[in-house]
């Protein structure tokens, strides 16, 4: 946004997503139609987070999924998002493992780069162990429905906000 007007800030217009190149500090909002690859681009941003990827770009330090809030609108986007989050972690640690092996790897623009910018040998097999690890490690997920992220933290911090330990909200 640029500076505000008298009648509010000013939009800039929608720009594309490069999911090799957006940052990874701060808050991001990935607003866009059904069916535009929004679930894609989360998984893609996922993967670099966990591999630390970016430089300047990327988050400060690798992450793994108990680190990495991720929230959306529905109960069922919360499953379908988890699931295609994981099946994506497991992908790249295969692609890494098959480029490390000097075997062919399937084409994606995204993953070519992505291996591109890491080095053969000891650093693909790290990376692909973690991404592995943290495949593993998606049941610790925080990914959530906007009220159960609410629910779980007034639940986890009842203490220091005053809330009650039992309470329920409708």
């Amino acid at each position: 946004m640029s500076a505000p007007t008298p009648m509010g800030p000013v939009l800039q217009p929608a720009q594309q997503l490069d999911p090799l190149t957006l940052p990874l500090h701060g808050s991001r909002l990935i607003e866009a139609s059904a069916g535009t690859g929004k679930t894609w681009t989360i998984s893609a941003l996922y993967v670099r987070l966990v591999l630390g990827h970016g430089g300047p770009n990327a988050f400060g330090r690798p992450l793994m999924p108990a680190d990495i809030l991720v929230m959306t609108f529905t109960r069922a986007a919360t499953r379908e998002l988890s699931d295609r989050i994981r099946a994506r972690l497991v992908q790249a640690a295969q692609w890494l493992r098959q480029a490390e092996a000097g075997q062919p790897v399937a084409t994606d623009p995204f993953m070519a780069s992505l291996l591109a910018s890491i080095e053969p040998g000891q650093a693909r097999q790290d990376a692909a162990w973690r991404l592995a690890m943290a495949a593993d490690a998606m049941d610790d997920a925080a990914v959530f429905t906007i009220d159960a992220w609410c629910q779980r933290v007034l639940r986890e911090h009842a203490f220091d906000s005053g809330q009650l330990f039992d309470e329920s909200l409708v």
